[in-house]
Parts: C-alpha cells; structure tokens; sequence
C-alpha cells in the first residue's frame, strides 16, 4: 500500500492520529504500511475516505489481493533466456513475423491467459529455431519477434494480475530489444513501466519512467504513448495545464505519424487509442465536457453498429469515464449503469479496471455513500477478484 506516502503528504497525519480517525490499532496501520500484511476492503475504504484518496487505495488493496496469485513470476523468463542463450539457425521468418503480428491484434480481444498461453507455444518454437545456425540478420529478426512477444507477454500477465510475472518479462523484452538493435522495443518496455506504476499509485515513477522513454524514443510511435501516460499522471496528482501539455505533445506528434498497418496491433499507435488516454487524464482534471467527447469517440471506435466490440478494454475504460461524469451532474441511476456494464467485460486488464472503478467507486462514495446503488456498483467492483 501507499498510504504512507498519502499520510506524509497531509504533513500533520501521524500513525496514532490515522488510527484514531478510523478507528483501527496502529500497529495494524503500521503493518500496512510497511506491506507485512493487506488490508481488508472495509479497512481500504475507510483509510481512502479519511485520506481523500478518491478510490486510489480501494484500488491499490484490491490489486495487491490479485498480485498474491502469481505464484510462479519466472516462467515466462525462462523461455526468454532459452531464446537469448540459443545458438542461431535459419527460419522462416515470414511465418514468424505473421504470428507475431496476429498475436499482438489479437490483444485486445483474447482472454489475458488464452493468449499468454499462446505466447508461450511461440517462445517456444524461436526458441528452437535460433538453435540452428543462422546469419546474424536472421538472429536479430528472430530475436526482435521475441522481443515483441516478450511485451505482449508482459501486458497480458499485469492484466491477469500477475505482477511479478510481468515485471520480469518486462526486463527480458527490455535486453531482447536491446541484444537485436530495436530502440522501439526498449522504449515499450519504458511504457510498460509507467503503466506498472500507474495503476500502483506511483504518479512521480510514470513520469520518471516515461521520461527515460521519450529520452530513447525519438519519434517512434510508442513516443506518442509515452505523453499520454504523462498525462494520466499528471491528471492524478491534479496538474491540469500538465495534462493539456502532455496531450498538445502527444497529438502533435501522432499528426506527423503514418498511419499504422493494423490499427488492432496492440503496439500501434492512433486517434481512436489516444481518446482513450485524454478522456481518462481530462476526468481526473475535472473537465468532464472534453472526458465526455473522448469517451463518446472511444466507444464510436470500439462498438460495431451491431454491438459487437473490437476494443472492450477501451469500451470499458469509457463507460467507466462516462459513469464518473453522470456522478458528478446528478444522474446515479446512468452512473451506475454505465459503470456495471463496464466491469462486465469478458476481456479486461485487471489492474486497469481496479484502478479507475475504484476511482469511480471514491466519486459515489462521496456523493452517494449510503444509496443502495451505491452499494451494487461497489459489489461489482469486488467481483473483479473472483
């Protein structure tokens, strides 16, 4: 938890006095604190309320519950040294490139496991491609697949909650990158880590790690993401002209982009994904005109005519960004409709979800604390876990 950090910043918050306004054992709170043991949702939420952390802790605590099942954190590295270890051989490298790319459009709709399992199978057969004797354009074209499929294995265990796991494969896909020659590989993995501690409560760190990103990035697409994740930081330590500044650089420079191939590939960059960052950073900032013209688009772009979504991440994201904008005007009957079907989603990124539903749960609690709808939509932010 960071309720320590949340605690020093209110300057006057000793341990005895949080305590007091709970109520609850300081020694308990001191335990928290120094992550000897996890707090209770109740205890989450009234530490957020007297702290006015807006859900960060509900968040933090719900994640940490789902952390504690990734019980095996180096499986997936394993094969990423088997790779990295491998003596090199010729292959076919159209049908490499092909899956690699098939795997990465596959993000945004495939179950989290479903396709780290699949990643796995294809470690596995560079594995013993780059076995064989190759020549070292070969190696470094197998190499920078694994490098691409070190990320996207990544992303799919920090959104199935395995955060040790994808910690590791992060690093891998980092020195794979950097072993083949790919900047863009390494400035993914920089990305990766600014959305690692984002939905951590570690703002100061995204900004740090995008920082060292855009500072390998030059003009690759994953720069654009970059600005976006400073955004979203900033947004939540409630630095508005920081915000429109990160967004100004990342439009201004997603303007001068081609368009990508696939928009669907999971590291592509384009409109439709960068309304998803502005419509989350401006609801933080409170300028919910521009949350709600981003949302409205994102779910444009997500949701065919016959209701079928291509992007039910970012549809989620965006029915949890409008159900936080009908909280603030009013209207808890759309607010907690909006938020419940956005939780419902068969594909979603965990830490994500815990991350703004918990924010979005701090925006009723305030408003509506004692509504029975309250009460449901803070019930379906709990089943995240199950």
């Amino acid at each position: 938890m960071f309720a320590r950090k949340l605690r020093d910043a209110r300057g006057d918050m000793s341990l005895r006095k949080l305590a007091a306004l709970v109520p609850c054992d300081p020694g308990l709170l001191s335990k928290l604190e120094n992550r000897r043991q996890a707090p209770s949702e109740r205890l989450a939420a009234r530490l957020d309320e007297v702290l006015g952390c807006r859900g960060e802790l509900i968040a933090a605590a719900r994640l940490d519950h789902a952390a504690a099942s990734d019980a095996d954190p180096w499986q997936t590295t394993e094969l990423l040294n088997r790779v990295q270890a491998s003596d090199t051989t010729p292959a076919t490298l159209e049908a490499v490139h092909a899956a690699v790319m098939e795997l990465c459009c596959a993000y945004s709709r495939t179950p989290a496991l479903v396709l780290r399992a699949e990643t796995h199978r294809w470690l596995k057969r560079l594995s013993t491609l780059l076995r064989r004797p190759v020549g070292l354009k070969v190696h470094r074209e197998l190499l920078t697949c694994a490098g691409w499929l070190a990320l996207l294995a990544g992303c799919v265990e920090y959104d199935a909650g395995m955060r040790a796991s994808a910690e590791a494969t992060r690093v891998a896909a980092s020195q794979l990158g950097a072993e083949a020659g790919v900047p863009e590989i390494a400035g993914w993995a920089r990305e990766m880590s600014a959305w690692y501690a984002l939905t951590q409560g570690r703002y100061r760190d995204v900004l740090s790690a995008a920082d060292r990103g855009l500072g390998t990035a030059g003009t690759a697409a994953v720069a654009v993401q970059l600005h976006a994740q400073r955004a979203k930081a900033l947004g939540r330590l409630g630095d508005a002209a920081g915000v429109r500044e990160a967004l100004d650089a990342a439009g201004a420079l997603l303007d001068r982009l081609p368009a990508p191939d696939r928009s669907d590939n999971h590291f592509a960059i384009d409109q439709a994904k960068l309304d998803s960052y502005s419509m989350d950073a401006y609801r933080l900032v409170r300028d919910d005109a521009r949350a709600a013209e981003h949302a409205e688009r994102v779910i444009a772009a997500a949701v065919l005519p016959d209701g079928t979504e291509v992007s039910p991440m970012r549809a989620s994201e965006a029915r949890l960004t409008l159900a936080a904008v009908a909280a603030r005007r009013g209207d808890l009957d759309v607010a907690v409709a909006d938020g419940i079907t956005a939780l419902r989603t068969e594909r979603k990124s965990l830490p994500s979800l815990l991350l703004i539903g918990g924010e979005v749960e701090g925006e009723l609690n305030t408003r509506y604390p004692d509504e029975p709808l309250t009460d449901q939509f803070r019930a379906a932010v709990r089943s995240l876990r199950a």
